[in-house]
């Protein structure tokens, strides 16, 4: 251990821990003042890289951009006015019981703790929505909600910091005595929750109990003890330490952020005390260390909060072999890993390349199963989470086209239209009698009011909230335009200009993107544009003429030139209907083609089909000159469908025989509609079958 690099304080502790039995009231604090006693830094975005010195693309700050119209201002609509209150009456009330641990962990009420071990960090996100939507709205009753919650949080901290219901409420669990119990996940998302309070209200009652809890966790787990070692598994612990560390410049968090990573495949992998109880291995991210890493293991969260965190730890320190590892890591997801909709996780359980025991996460290349595919919408999340801090480190378009794809696809589709209900796995076929429901803890047959294992939705609902500020970024010489949407944008560039731009379309339905120049600087600076990778044949016109830039897909276009009040920018992306088929070597698709217009992807619900038709007896015609898109703004909350021929099988298959002969079949033409995947089970309480690959049948 370097005993240079801890405090007095911190180091008074680790010596009353190595002196003292391992019981509740002996766990050693850092007794360090709050944030009164450390130079806040005034950055607002939600990632506050503004002085990250590996950085190619800086966030603004949250709230700088406001949603005006179109499908991310109902979204936040949404959100805002159904999807949170929904939320806050399970979470606080006894159904969801989250604040009521804390509530009892403070002394404020009688009971016993109720939810999973990471149900604190659940609440958390949902804190960390409310202040997302707060930052744009400024409805004060919002603020004191949180302050509310905060008072009570504060209140069920024990004195040294220690802040875990799940472990307080029980007398037969010690602090960080088994590693299943979450503690580093729910102090994770504490410290970011904290931070982000922070930046959107300017209040530091949040951040202190952050702070408190974080100088703990520097003072137990800054050490090269194996016990502490392997302890830090679900690694949102890094994210939010990193952004604690940008908040308080205080540099023990990024030490001990980066503490974590080096931990990683440092210990022999086998069954401690710590352990017992959960998959170790590859499953947690321990048998191989980071920097060693080429291939996507484990339990895809896990894997992705953790790739998350090191790639915040790189923007600080510019490691050289993070970023090839990260670099490494992000190609083997997206090109052999990663669904069509941006999905990862391929299995609910399996083994890893290592044969070590996995759930709900990656298995082989390529091997990518529909109807059995799990794809926890947490997983999605966090695909997205490390595109967009891979985006701000490299400043390229691939990054921000996998967040699109995520955003529109695999995220939205864990939550229905009203937002009111969840779904946990997102495959890409259900099939009637497919999937053993009763064999599986998380997963269900139709949309749940309410899921035991609450980590997604409110993941989901802060995503959805704070999307905005992941919609622009601060480029070396002007701005990036990352996701199309309309909205206002009133920021300062790097150089402390003032920048305001007025963005209008109907993305993703219509391919039409208006940007206004409404003010700016006399000088020359960059507008970005990202040409989608699907954008084949992008024009750019500046004040209605063309202009003579390269539009390339999968890049972004450049544009460098003195700007002034009214100048627009107007950018045209043909929304063509595509067939997409899979690698040669996804066996599950072999011969089967899916439907995609611009960022959307497409499927057929047995909704659409006769009555008592299988998804199964269901065939696309290749002919793509039938596909047509229409536009319904009353129909599942307003969108783009695509009409066209199926052809169903007269004779359907032997559903109890494995193997069968087969004649040539014959074939029924039935004109149907293919809605986007994310809207799927939102018609029927019923279970409904789905699919988003379908055999093709070419003319």
């Amino acid at each position: 251990m370097n005993m240079k690099r801890i405090p007095l304080l911190a180091l008074i502790g680790i010596l009353q821990i190595s002196c003292a039995p391992d019981t509740k009231k002996t766990v050693a604090a850092n007794a360090s003042s709050p944030s009164a006693s450390y130079t806040l830094d005034a950055g607002k975005g939600i990632l506050n890289n503004v002085h990250s010195p590996h950085v190619k693309f800086k966030s603004i700050d949250f709230g700088e951009c406001q949603w005006t119209e179109g499908f991310w201002a109902d979204k936040f609509k949404t959100a805002e006015t159904k999807m949170i209150p929904y939320m806050r009456s399970l979470l606080t009330g006894d159904k969801g019981h989250a604040l009521n641990n804390f509530k009892i962990a403070a002394g404020l009420q009688e009971g016993k703790h109720k939810g999973m071990h990471w149900h604190d960090g659940d609440f958390y996100k949902f804190m960390e929505a409310i202040m997302y939507v707060y930052g744009q709205n400024k409805d004060e009753k919002l603020r004191a909600e949180i302050d509310d919650y905060i008072t009570i949080i504060g209140k069920a901290q024990r004195e040294n910091g220690y802040l875990q219901t799940q472990i307080q409420l029980f007398d037969d669990r010690e602090p960080y005595e088994n590693r299943k119990f979450h503690e580093m996940y729910n102090s994770g998302h504490l410290l970011t929750s904290a931070c982000i309070h922070y930046r959107i209200t300017g209040q530091t009652n949040f951040l202190d109990i952050a702070i408190k809890h974080a100088d703990l966790m520097y003072s137990l787990f800054m050490t090269d003890k194996e016990r502490y070692g392997r302890f830090g598994f679900n690694q949102t612990q890094i994210m939010g330490l990193v952004e604690l560390y940008r908040t308080t410049k205080n540099k023990n968090y990024l030490d001990l952020a980066e503490q974590f990573i080096n931990n990683r495949g440092a210990y022999e992998v086998e069954e401690t005390p710590e352990t017992k109880g959960y998959p170790i291995g590859d499953m947690v991210q321990e048998r191989t260390p980071l920097r060693e890493s080429n291939e996507a293991v484990g339990h895809a969260v896990l894997a992705l909060y953790y790739y998350a965190g090191a790639a915040d730890v790189y923007a600080e320190t510019g490691e050289q072999a993070l970023i090839d590892a990260l670099d490494t890591l992000w190609m083997n997801v997206a090109l052999k890993k990663m669904y069509l909709t941006g999905a990862v996780g391929q299995a609910h359980y399996g083994a890893s390349t290592n044969k070590d025991k996995i759930e709900e996460g990656f298995i082989n290349e390529y091997m990518m199963p529909n109807t059995t595919a799990y794809n926890e919408t947490c997983a999605n999340i966090c695909n997205s989470m490390f595109s967009y801090r891979m985006l701000g480190l490299h400043g390229e378009a691939k990054y921000a086209d996998v967040m699109e794809t995520v955003l529109y696809n695999s995220a939205l589709s864990g939550i229905n239209i009203a937002g009111d209900r969840y779904y946990y796995a997102n495959p890409l076929r259900t099939v009637h009698g497919a999937r053993d429901y009763d064999k599986m803890n998380t997963e269900f047959p139709t949309r749940q009011e309410y899921l035991e294992c609450f980590c997604c939705p409110p993941n989901l609902v802060r995503t959805i909230a704070q999307v905005s500020g992941w919609a622009y970024s601060k480029s070396e010489n002007g701005i990036a335009v990352n996701l199309y949407g309309g909205n206002n944008l009133a920021t300062t560039l790097n150089d402390g200009s003032a920048l305001k731009l007025k963005q209008e379309t109907k993305y993703p339905w219509e391919g039409d993107i208006a940007i206004s120049i409404e003010a700016c600087k006399d000088e020359p600076f960059d507008i970005l544009l990202r040409i989608p990778e699907w954008a084949v044949g992008s024009k750019i016109t500046i004040n209605d003429e063309e202009a003579k830039i390269e539009t390339t897909p999968g890049t972004y276009a450049t544009i460098n030139q003195p700007w002034k009040k009214g100048d627009v920018i107007r950018l045209n992306m043909p929304l063509d209907i595509n067939l997409i088929e899979g690698h040669s070597r996804i066996e599950e698709v072999r011969n089967q083609v899916a439907i995609k217009r611009g960022p959307v992807v497409y499927c057929l619900e047995s909704v659409d089909l006769p009555e008592d038709t299988s998804i199964l007896e269901a065939y696309i015609n290749g002919d793509t000159k039938n596909l047509k898109s229409a536009y319904h703004p009353e129909f599942l909350g307003g969108v783009t469908t695509i009409s066209g021929e199926v052809l169903l099988r007269k004779e359907t298959a032997n559903s109890t025989a494995m193997y069968q002969k087969v004649n040539q079949p014959e074939w029924n033409t039935f004109k149907t509609t293919f809605i986007p995947y994310f809207t799927w089970s939102n018609r029927s309480n019923e279970e409904t079958e789905m699919s988003v690959f379908l055999p093709v049948i070419w003319e």
